[in-house]
């Protein structure tokens, strides 16, 4: 049997995974601790000790791939010229290539700013700012104040395409990107994501120690959030080049997580009112969102306050001294896990609304502007309203009875109609963590990784959708 190794090295577990590359199914689940503060081989081996228990055998793998969340994830810093422009394209890259956001930046650096910058001890910072032939001022100033700082960090340069000579006399080290937005109201990530991504595998895997770990595996590909959105997309689009493997169509793949809850979208997101017009800047078709006072555990109050106590109580089917045991509970104890009636309550109600603010904040609005031609439908952001599928993944949601329960609180709300939120789609779980498996199996097995993934989600609900059994057919 041929096989692949697929390691997720997490804050907490390193999770791996056996998969058959012959009939594209998982043979094999363990997991052990992340021994990330002394020896991550440590926790590794454990893992794969009771994997192989499982198997009756070490076996000699195909593919030995990895990602990783390990350490605090990616961290990175983003400078750019105009906070809704060049600013904003940078965190989509950024977000898009699964680093997790400590800093965002826009015009020219000030003191403060630097301040901020080293005290958020980025991993990675991204410079950007001004359209190919457009401002250069502002990245040459930023490019050499951030000389002047002694970060550590390396850097990624992709802004105007006409200060690269002189930003790289600043920053000679630097790794350079074509411009995340070449002309105006044009967006270009995947470059500053690919090279974010490439910097992981040289650098940031050095710097977290995870490369003690190399000749136990062929590659650490990418951060896990970025294996998420790469199977997402392999989900939505199906594999390149394989005839008769239709994807899903647009989708969402949802994750309420302890510290944030994480919302990927795969789809144009095109007005489905008729005359709307969109605004803005443009969406990239694979977009991440990360909601960092979402997170049901590190963040637990952060979402009580964001619905009310009173609204929540109701939710959770708890009285307001109740609910403020328990949360004292969850803060004293971010590891803890449900052991009554009441903790499940609070659990399922976190879930709940953590999925419902974050899918809000992911998804586009629709407005009424008035021109001198009459009332106007303007949209900014996704329309998540047509939609297919929703796929969840998490503990909460594999742990829950009922997970439609859960997911269903993302759905539009009538008496929302501004927020553009799904309004039907068919629910499918993640329920043996499978995505980040599929994301790396895609760089290197397309067609397998496509396969694993659409036979290891299921139905929530009644049967399985036509599009589906379609997908899985194929």
């Amino acid at each position: 049997m041929s096989l692949a190794l697929l390691v997720d090295f997490g804050s907490t577990y390193t999770k791996v995974r056996a998969v058959s590359l012959q009939d594209a199914r998982i043979v094999a689940s363990a997991q052990g601790p992340s021994t990330v503060s002394t020896d991550i081989t440590v926790g590794l081996q454990t893992a794969l000790d009771r994997l192989h228990a499982q198997l009756g055998t070490a076996p000699r793998y195909r593919w030995r791939l990895a990602s990783s969340s390990a350490a605090g994830g990616l961290r990175m810093v983003t400078v750019g010229l105009v906070r809704e422009l060049t600013a904003e394209a940078a965190r989509q890259a950024a977000l898009g290539a699964g680093a997790k956001l400590v800093g965002s930046f826009s015009g020219r650096l000030t003191r403060a700013d630097l301040q901020c910058i080293s005290a958020s001890a980025p991993d990675v910072l991204l410079l950007c700012g001004g359209t190919d032939g457009g401002n250069r001022d502002t990245i040459v100033h930023n490019a050499g104040v951030l000389a002047q700082a002694g970060l550590a960090c390396p850097f990624v340069v992709a802004g105007n395409r006409e200060a690269a000579d002189e930003v790289q006399d600043l920053l000679p080290g630097a790794c350079f990107a074509a411009n995340v937005m070449p002309e105006f109201n044009v967006l270009s990530i995947e470059p500053a994501r690919a090279a974010i991504r490439e910097l992981f595998m040289q650098r940031i895997v050095h710097a977290k120690g995870i490369d003690r770990a190399a000749s136990m595996l062929d590659k650490v590909l990418m951060p896990t959030p970025a294996a998420v959105l790469d199977a997402a997309q392999l989900l939505a689009q199906g594999p390149a080049g394989a005839a008769g493997a239709p994807g899903l169509g647009p989708l969402l793949v949802v994750d309420p997580g302890g510290a944030t809850t994480d919302v990927h979208s795969v789809g144009e997101g095109e007005p489905t009112t008729q005359g709307a017009v969109r605004l803005g800047l443009p969406e990239p078709v694979a977009k991440r969102t990360v909601e960092g006072d979402l997170g049901m555990r590190h963040n637990a109050h952060s979402i009580v306050e964001a619905i009310g106590e009173t609204a929540f109580c109701a939710e959770a089917g708890l009285t307001s001294e109740q609910l403020r045991q328990l949360l004292a509970a969850v803060a004293a104890d971010v590891e803890r896990l449900p052991t009554s009636a009441l903790e499940t309550g609070l659990d399922l109600a976190l879930g709940r609304c953590a999925i419902r603010l974050a899918v809000r904040r992911h998804a586009g609005t629709r407005e009424t502007a008035y021109t001198a031609h009459g009332p106007v439908q303007v949209q900014r952001g996704k329309d998540l309203g047509s939609f297919g599928t929703v796929i969840g993944t998490g503990g909460v949601l594999v742990a829950a009875d009922r997970p439609g329960d859960l997911l269903s609180a993302m759905l539009a709300d009538p008496k929302r109609p501004h927020e553009l939120c799904p309004v039907s789609p068919t629910f499918l779980l993640d329920s043996d963590y499978v995505l980040f498996a599929a994301g790396l199996l895609a760089s290197v097995e397309p067609q397998v990784a496509f396969a694993l993934a659409v036979s290891s989600l299921k139905p929530v609900g009644d049967g399985i959708p036509s599009h589906l059994k379609a997908a899985v057919h194929d």
